[in-house]
């Protein structure tokens, strides 16, 4: 079917209920607005109408809106697409989860939203994103943290590691303290993880002649880091750089063959 752009006036637009974005952030909404009020709004937006009326649910574009009203604009380009009250909420959540700019917290909610109110699978959710399953899952544990630890968080401006590393503690006081601890020393994510590991170690009870297996990959990671060292101390120029993924920590290890073969030749 052939989608017609047509000029809505701003009053007849209204927003879409499962818009999940909280924070529109001035500075960017007036920049915004700027480009608006010089080249116009580039990208029509979509929306439905609402039961013949003359009124129009916004199912993508909230941003945009928010920024021509600061533009002064009296009407906007819109698509509107034929669709139901669900599919506009589900698109509207997914449209926002694919803004990279999206508040790691608001995207797990949203993550949750099409789970438990719309009966999406994980799976098909994962599918829908572009995403592992795996990622998936490690968003939606951020939502095991209480509301008003999240609400600290995102007004401390932490990362979604340090949210991550809270879940290890067991209890909300636990996680108070660490908070605390965390923003008075303004500690960094590995800071933040090494410290939580002396709480979490105190709870555990040490047992004679049990052979301690060590499953923190920070110690490899370390073994690595002294290997490279160790190499360079030895005139060998090798390097080495570390990526992270939501399922991987990824190291490459660069060691020249000019300084093989000359220890072999040694």
């Amino acid at each position: 079917m052939e989608q017609t752009i047509v000029e809505i006036p701003t009053e007849k637009l209204l927003p879409n209920p499962y818009q999940l974005r909280k924070q529109f952030k001035s500075e960017k909404m007036l920049f915004l607005a700027d480009s608006i009020k010089e080249n116009g709004v580039l990208q029509p937006l979509l929306c439905r109408q609402i039961n013949n009326s003359d009124y129009y649910e916004i199912v993508a574009g909230e941003r945009r809106i928010r920024a021509s009203i600061l533009a002064n604009l009296q009407t906007v380009p819109y698509i509107i697409i034929a669709c139901d009250y669900e599919d506009s909420a589900v698109f509207s959540i997914l449209e926002n989860i694919q803004r990279s700019n999206l508040e790691f917290f608001e995207e797990a909610q949203a993550i949750g939203h099409l789970i438990n109110h719309f009966g999406l699978t994980q799976e098909q959710v994962a599918k829908k994103l572009g995403k592992s399953q795996s990622a998936l899952s490690n968003k939606l544990r951020l939502l095991r943290l209480p509301a008003d630890v999240r609400y600290y968080i995102q007004k401390e401006g932490l990362t979604e590691r340090h949210a991550r590393a809270l879940l290890r503690l067991d209890s909300e006081k636990d996680m108070w303290l660490a908070l605390k601890t965390v923003t008075d020393r303004h500690l960094n994510v590995e800071q933040t993880e090494a410290y939580i590991d002396t709480l979490t170690d105190k709870r555990v009870e040490p047992k004679k002649n049990v052979i301690k297996i060590f499953k923190d990959i920070r110690i490899f990671v370390n073994t690595v880091d002294k290997a490279i060292a160790t190499m360079k101390e030895a005139d060998i120029d090798a390097e080495s750089d570390k990526t992270e993924t939501d399922d991987y920590i990824v190291y490459r290890v660069r060691i020249p063959k000019e300084a093989r073969k000359r220890n072999d030749s040694a």
